[in-house]
């Protein structure tokens, strides 16, 4: 009997993890989508600096979840304007384009298949035509 507690004692704590206690990913101990793992190998492989913190890819995922989140809802928007369900490219496009920010970050970036904002010159436009004042100066021309 001592020596069963002793082994439940060292399991609950001793070093290291316990072999029963499932393990948590970094991304739902920090409530992101992205995966933080991956971004630490990316950071780590991509040998940016010699020496990766722990916040670093926690940060970055952060950063790049929110990005990800605010196009896919502008483009969700877009997409609903068009009476479509589906979010293509053109969609995006326009949620780009018409957002300033995210157009200045995303300015020397092409969209494939996302085609050109809609504008017309207001040179090429008809001229208006004049409203009731212009009729009677008209008229008034012909005596």
């Amino acid at each position: 009997m001592g020596g069963k507690d002793i082994g439940t004692a060292a399991a609950i704590g001793g070093r290291g993890k316990p072999k029963s206690a499932k393990s948590v990913s970094r991304s739902s101990k920090a409530g992101l989508q992205f995966p933080v793992g991956r971004i630490a190998r990316f950071l780590k492989s991509g040998k940016y600096a010699d020496r990766v913190g722990a916040g670093a890819p926690v940060y970055l995922s952060a950063v790049l979840e929110y990005l990800a989140a605010e196009v896919l809802e502008l483009a969700g928007n877009a997409a609903r304007d068009n009476k479509k369900t589906r979010i293509v490219p053109r969609h995006i496009q326009l949620a780009v384009r018409n957002d300033e920010e995210l157009s200045k970050l995303l300015g020397q970036v092409t969209i494939a298949n996302g085609g050109v904002m809609p504008n017309i010159h207001q040179t090429l436009l008809p001229k208006k035509a004049a409203g009731g004042k212009g009729d009677i100066g008209s008229a008034s021309q012909e005596f």
